[in-house]
């Protein structure tokens, strides 16, 4: 199986109606063949549901969403460093998902088939915490292994079991260290790295993109048995806002 609806029911943040499709696709560099997941609105756009602030259902109080302007027309949230491009996979999937394109894959057995034998990738789009774990647990299941990361490790800290805390500052970094958690920090330059608790993304251009997340596999939370976490400096939208 390529791809599904893996979730369609209220988030987990605030109780709107949101869906997760999951799907396979080898169109990321950086990532690498894997299947993506993208959290979204089921009831509008994901332009939209930023721009108004709706996306709090999928995003949760991620600072990285932008300030949302509902006296714009159209067009996404103000100074938005977020570095997934909202015209672009979520808009794809979503505009994919009003024409049927996405078959029902809500039972376990379904989930876990679109994961059997493949790399992960939870949360392409969206805050894993906003979907049920056991969601998560049916798509890794039988998989090679994922990656995760989560704004929501203050509100929902199991989610470290499985997912990096994303993180923009060191005293973030910091209060995640503290609860035996891992981060996957934002930096704006590689001398602001703690060698001590951090290592360099591999995949990242600083680092020669030596690896893809795929063959990398480190950013899986406290499912690893790396005990550093991962910084990367400052990249696409996000670089303009560092």
């Amino acid at each position: 199986m390529e791809n599904g609806i893996i979730y369609r029911g209220p988030s987990l943040l605030d109780g709107s109606p949101i869906i997760a499709i999951a799907t396979y696709s080898n169109r990321n560099r950086k990532t690498g063949t894997m299947v993506q997941t993208y959290i979204i609105r089921e009831d509008m756009d994901p332009v939209t549901a930023n721009r108004t602030g709706a996306d709090a259902a999928i995003c949760g109080d991620c600072p990285l969403r932008g300030i949302a302007n509902l006296a714009k027309p159209k067009g996404q949230a103000d100074a938005r460093p977020c570095y997934v491009t909202l015209i672009h996979g979520p808009s794809l999937v979503y505009r994919s998902h009003l024409r049927g394109v996405y078959p029902d894959a809500t039972d376990p057995e379904a989930t876990a088939a679109i994961g059997y034998g493949r790399m992960v990738r939870i949360g392409t789009y969206g805050d894993p915490a906003a979907v049920p774990a056991d969601v998560w647990e049916a798509l890794t299941m039988r998989a090679k292994g994922w990656t995760a990361y989560t704004h929501q490790f203050k509100a929902k800290p199991d989610a470290l079991t499985y997912a990096m805390a994303s993180v923009e500052s060191l005293d973030a970094a910091r209060y995640v260290w503290a609860q035996d958690g891992r981060t996957f920090r934002i930096v704006r330059d590689v001398a602001e790295i703690d060698p001590a608790r951090e290592i360099l993304c591999p995949a990242s251009a600083e680092a020669g993109k030596r690896t893809t997340c795929a063959d990398c596999r480190l950013c899986a939370g406290q499912m690893t048995k790396s005990p550093k976490s991962v910084a990367i400096v400052a990249h696409g939208n996000g670089k303009a806002y560092a």
